[in-house]
């Protein structure tokens, strides 16, 4: 899942972090064979994970995409080696634990 760090390849799109939560709700959820149907459910839980993660992990920023949280120009080599150096990646550390704990949270109240 490293792809998705910095934005899906380093591109500044969506947080990876958030696309990680996605993926794992799609695998919980989503059709085990190709003629089953969806599980309706995690249209819900999606639902709440965006919500969620806009109103309670990236609430002092201006989106969801990484450039709007850190940003960090990731094809530029001065913006990256301070980004590791810096509060951008203490940031980012903080940001993918929260979004960790709150998959952790809708996974265990579904069972």
């Amino acid at each position: 899942m490293g792809a998705f760090g910095g934005g899906l390849g380093l591109n500044g799109e969506v947080c990876g972090a958030l696309v990680g939560a996605l993926a794992v709700i799609g695998l919980k959820f989503s059709r085990g064979q190709e003629d089953a149907k969806e599980n309706p459910r995690m249209f819900g839980y999606t639902s709440e994970l965006l919500k969620r993660f806009r109103e309670q992990i990236v609430q002092n920023h201006s989106g969801i995409r990484c450039w709007e949280i850190v940003g960090v120009d990731w094809k530029n080599r001065e913006q990256v080696e301070s980004y590791f150096k810096g509060e951008k990646f203490v940031e980012c550390t903080r940001i993918v634990g929260d979004t960790a704990k709150l998959i952790g949270e809708l996974l265990e109240r579904q069972t």
